[in-house]
């Protein structure tokens, strides 16, 4: 992890917050790439914990998931917390190899997702959650999540009002 600065400011920063807060990083099997957990710790599937600072999608998972801690809990855990994650992810990814994914199929939902303004607009985190389900198929259980954080969430509902 010590080389992951050299890959430009997502990852040193990432880096950064790990090393700051003393984020635990481990090895789980598990349906998606990486996660944090309740305990603040990030669990990369065994494909890709070569621990390779040169593996850069695995670069890119620890974007995303350095991003959920810094979030919170509510933020993560919502529509909105995924998809300004996924957009630093693949944002990353793009700087730094030209593209969000070397499917064609994959790059144009990217591609789409990334067109997307990261803001309160419930159609177009509707839309989002759709397009991440078409990448990642129905294990990726973004339909379980909340639009907006809980607590924006529920004053929504109760207020027909826009977080």
């Amino acid at each position: 992890m010590a080389h992951l600065d050299r890959h430009g400011p997502e990852a040193s920063a990432a880096l950064q917050y790990i090393e700051q807060h003393r984020i635990r990083v481990g090895v789980h099997d598990q349906p998606t790439g990486a996660r944090w957990t309740i305990r603040r710790r990030l669990e990369f599937h065994p494909r890709y914990a070569s621990g390779s600072a040169d593996d850069l999608y695995a670069v890119s998972l620890i974007v995303h998931e350095v991003r959920h801690l810094q979030q919170g809990r509510l933020t993560a855990l919502s529509v909105y917390g995924e998809m300004e994650a996924w957009q630093l992810q693949f944002g990353f990814l793009k700087r730094v190899t030209g593209r969000y994914h070397p499917e064609p199929q994959r790059e144009a939902v990217l591609a789409e997702l990334m067109r997307q303004p990261l803001g309160w607009d419930r159609q177009v985190l509707q839309h989002v959650r759709e397009l991440m389900q078409s990448y990642a198929g129905k294990v990726y259980r973004i339909d379980l999540l909340p639009l907006y954080p809980l607590d924006r969430e529920i004053a929504f509902r109760l207020t027909r009002h826009r977080a």
